[in-house]
């Protein structure tokens, strides 16, 4: 039995890394979060739907990879904290900044992943079903 794509929702995702420092001001002295340290960043994004007609896949990978690029370009090499909406960045906060974020150019962003690899630590935020 040959599978058709027509109608089939299919979810595609594209990693990029950055890095970046932060702290966690809220920690008491002496915590050793509470002084600024930097981390490499993984940046997942995961756009979902059926295949577009006539274009044969739910996004193109170039504007996903070109859209992924641009919201990690603005955390590269930034103390975090001084990001509006991060002034906790904490790896969920992360993930909700970089969802409204991706969300302007990527309608159907369905998931985004936000890791510090070298800790194996990784949070994920499911924005919706197709």
């Amino acid at each position: 039995m040959a599978l058709k794509a027509e109608g089939q929702v299919f979810e595609i995702s594209k990693a990029v890394f950055f890095e970046a420092a932060h702290f966690m001001g809220g920690k008491p002295e002496g915590h050793p979060y509470r002084s600024v340290h930097g981390h490499s960043f993984r940046l997942e994004a995961t756009v979902a739907g059926i295949v577009k007609p006539g274009e044969q896949w739910v996004e193109d990978f170039s504007h996903l990879t070109a859209t992924l690029e641009a919201t990690a370009a603005k955390l590269d090499h930034k103390l975090l904290n001084e990001i509006e909406g991060l002034d906790v960045p904490t790896l969920e906060r992360i993930c909700l900044w970089a969802a409204a974020d991706l969300g302007k150019t990527l309608p159907g962003l369905a998931r985004v992943a936000v890791a510090r690899p070298s800790l194996n630590e990784r949070c994920e935020l499911v924005l919706k079903r197709v």
